[in-house]
């Protein structure tokens, strides 16, 4: 049986609505905001959650100069419909591009996230 059910992904930020919005528009998600944090559900339960940090410093990848520490891994049916997309919201395509399956891209508080073929 497991201990706790329903992990929340906190993604720390300089400002949680905007971030939040991204992602909202990307996954389809709704909203539930408070002072300095926004929580991002789906219907099915899942949910990414957005704290605001004084002095963020955006992650440096692939150098490691301020690292990552975790990405997002979303799953598309296509990669350039789909990238067209997230460009339209303010993702950024990054330079490096180190496989064929996916496409890193970075949100607009910096963060890398991939999008990946199902």
């Amino acid at each position: 049986m497991a201990i706790a059910r329903f992990p929340t992904i906190v993604l720390d930020c300089p400002d949680p609505s905007a971030l939040a919005k991204f992602y909202g528009e990307m996954l389809d998600w709704k909203a539930e905001a408070s002072e300095d944090w926004v929580d991002l559900k789906a219907d099915y339960g899942q949910c990414i959650s957005f704290q605001q940090v004084e002095n963020y410093r955006a992650p440096v990848w692939p150098e490691q100069e301020v690292p990552q520490q975790m990405h997002l891994d979303v799953v598309v049916d296509d990669l350039d419909t789909a990238e067209a997309a997230v460009l339209a919201l303010g993702a950024t395509k990054h330079a490096t591009q180190p496989g064929t399956t996916f496409r890193v891209f970075l949100d607009p508080a910096g963060h890398p996230f991939c999008l990946c073929l199902s």
